[in-house]
This record gives C-alpha cells, structure tokens and sequence, in this order.
C-alpha cells in the first residue's frame, strides 16, 4: 500500500450553500482522510492522503465517498493535473526562464499544451513523462500515476459535458434546416 496524494474540487448545488454543513457526512462516508476547504459558498476542496494499492483506486474511492456524502455536488477537477509555467518550475526546482527556454528550445518534442495563451496550460503527466524521457529527471511514482488518473477523470468529465452540449448543438442544428451553421455542423460530423 501507497499514499496518493490528490485534491478534489466540487461545486455544490446552490452558489449561497454554506460547505460547512457537509462536514459531518464527509466524515461519515470515509473522507477523514481529507483536509476539507470550505473558504468560498457554494464549494468544496479536499486534499486526500489515501492509502491504496494504486492511484486509481484510491481517487475512485475518493469520488464515490464524496458522491455518498453530497450527491449533488458536481465535481469541478481533480488534482494535480493542470500546470503552467510556474507550476512545472516549481515541481522541479528550477526558474520559470528555464522552463520558457526549454519550451521554445525544445519546439516540437516538449508537450503541446491543452490551452495556449496566459497562461498556458498543460497535463502534468504529458510534462513528467517528458522530463523523464529528455530531461533524466527523475519523478516519484505516485506523483505520476496520480497525474495519469486525474487526468483521465477531467478529460472524461469534459467529454460527457461537450457531448451534452454537442447533442444539444446537433438537435438545434436538425430542428433548424436553415440555420447557417447547419453546413459546418454536419461537415464536422461526417465519417
């Protein structure tokens, strides 16, 4: 058995709901392994050290506990995962000009991000795998293995929101024969 380290970040179902009240049946549904953040209404932050055989078994725990404790909390991201500059110098111990200097240096073999711009964004474990491939840097196993799971369940958490609004999108696009979209909707959807 291993202790994982991971974050969860929840919004409840009211913007004004008080987190506080959730306390208890946290507690309750196994999650006393959690530093609970209850700083904002209407969210929920919590800091696991779970022990378990794997990465991924202990942030599905740490998911259905939750689930049980507030059902209606809907999960915003699991953590770590996304990282910017700042984020993999500091995970490494080196200056953001560094990492700058090995971005641009690197071009094509470093990572693409998942969003370019201020800042720019990236999986943590596209980088780890990275900076062991090019860097020799090494990375502790369950760091990795928590940024591969945390990556899986917010890349699954935005494809089950983009094929809800895509469904959406493709009903309105059907139910509208004229609609000026209609071409380049049914172009990006073809076989």
């Amino acid at each position: 058995m291993k202790d994982y380290e991971f974050t969860l970040k929840y919004r409840l179902g009211e913007a004004c709901e008080d987190p506080e009240q959730y306390l208890g049946a946290l507690a309750e549904a196994g999650c006393e392994d959690a530093v609970v953040g209850i700083g904002q209404n209407g969210r929920i932050s919590l800091s696991f050290t779970r022990e378990s055989e794997s990465a991924l078994a202990a942030i599905s725990s740490a998911l259905e506990d939750v689930q049980r404790a507030i059902p209606d909390a809907k999960l915003v991201e699991a953590t770590p995962d996304f990282v910017g500059v700042t984020d993999i110098a500091d995970l490494f111990g080196v200056s953001r000009q560094y990492i700058r200097q090995l971005i641009q240096g690197k071009g094509a073999s470093f990572p693409e991000p998942i969003h370019e711009g201020k800042p720019s964004l990236w999986h943590l474990t596209d980088v780890l795998a990275w900076f062991q491939e090019n860097q020799a840097k090494a990375v502790e196993p369950e760091v990795y293995e928590v940024s591969q799971v945390n990556m899986q369940v917010n890349v699954f958490k935005s494809c089950v929101r983009a094929t809800a609004v895509l469904q959406g999108g493709f009903q309105f696009v059907a139910n509208a024969p004229n609609n000026a979209l209609q071409g380049t909707l049914s172009f990006a959807v073809r076989p």
